[in-house]
């Protein structure tokens, strides 16, 4: 089999290297000098320095050659891009694309899940989203992870078993792209509320609290989308949601607790150095339930300490004003 990741970055080499283990893998940088490099030194100096690559993979930022590579019958090609350059990626392939993409979020300004992206770019290609509880570290360094590739087009879903189930690394298959999608989006946000109550010391119990019902939250915004309930209770909600609200390696986590030290936001970017999806989400997400009458005060709260209309310990302040309810209401 023949794979073409798009983008260099730390989830797309992971993933890279794990397929290589089995496949003839293509890692395609823009930037020509780090490609060279890596190709020369054998792992992804800049985000994976410690994990050596296999002999299947290969880095090129030839792009007519990185997309050749996987125009044959058994070529899939996989974009590991930010959400922001999920389009513009798309737009780079054969119309008749078999596609998988890794990133997690809502497009800012047209508010679209990337299956809603790939209708209105490739509407030909056969495409679906690979998700879930993952780190790129671990993966790249051969630990279990499971993962769920969804999509309508069950024969690829099947493409990306054959790509990359096998040894530490397994893969589920669900028909569900929009829950799991609305998952991967949700979740980086109730991480950085996570972060903001762990930065704040409010104890084990509010995390539980706030894991909980964020899930609530993730769950109803999902079933009003269209996305099946079950979704929520698997890896790529319920799972997805405990790692990156726990989870030491999380940087929409570490948002939230650089939040709650009292920096602004500019400065918690630059600290950070790396894409935090539930920054750009926030207002999406929070817009989504208000069109939709979807009651997210977790959602929203994040988003106002985002813009910088409450600080943390105000939000948290109002999240505790709240009224009393049924817990499934």
């Amino acid at each position: 089999m023949q794979l073409t990741v798009l983008g260099a970055g730390a989830w797309g080499t992971a993933l890279a290297i794990a397929a290589a283990r089995r496949h003839d893998v293509v890692l395609w940088a823009r930037d020509a000098a780090q490609a060279a490099d890596m190709q020369t030194a054998r792992r992804n100096a800049r985000y994976l320095p410690d994990s050596e690559w296999p002999a299947g993979l290969n880095a090129s930022s030839d792009l007519p050659q990185a997309l050749a590579h996987a125009a044959g019958p058994d070529g899939l090609y996989v974009v590991a891009t930010p959400m922001a350059g999920l389009r513009g990626a798309l737009s780079l392939l054969p119309a008749h694309a078999r596609v998988l993409w890794l990133c997690k979020g809502f497009e800012a300004g047209t508010g679209l899940l990337g299956h809603q992206i790939a209708a209105q770019v490739l509407p030909e290609a056969r495409a679906g989203v690979l998700s879930g509880p993952s780190f790129a570290q671990e993966v790249a360094a051969g630990m279990p992870t499971a993962l769920v590739a969804a999509s309508v087009d069950a024969d690829l879903a099947d493409m990306a078993v054959t790509a990359f189930h096998g040894g530490p690394l397994r893969i589920y298959t669900s028909p569900d792209p929009v829950g799991v999608e609305v998952g991967g989006a949700v979740k980086n946000v109730m991480a950085i509320a996570t972060g903001i109550a762990d930065g704040l010391a409010l104890g084990l119990n509010a995390r539980a609290a706030l894991i909980t019902r964020g899930l609530a939250e993730m769950s109803r915004l999902g079933v009003a989308m269209g996305a099946q309930p079950a979704t929520f209770m698997g890896l790529t909600g319920l799972g997805d949601l405990v790692l990156t609200a726990t989870g030491d390696l999380s940087r929409n986590r570490r948002v939230g607790l650089l939040l709650a030290e009292g920096l602004a936001l500019p400065d918690v970017l630059a600290r950070l150095g790396h894409v935090a999806e539930g920054v750009y989400s926030a207002a999406t997400v929070a817009a989504q339930a208000r069109s939709l009458g979807v009651d997210m005060p977790i959602a929203a709260a994040v988003h106002d300490v985002l813009s910088g209309e409450l600080s943390a310990r105000e939000a948290l302040g109002r999240l505790l004003q709240r009224e009393a309810r049924s817990e499934f209401s």
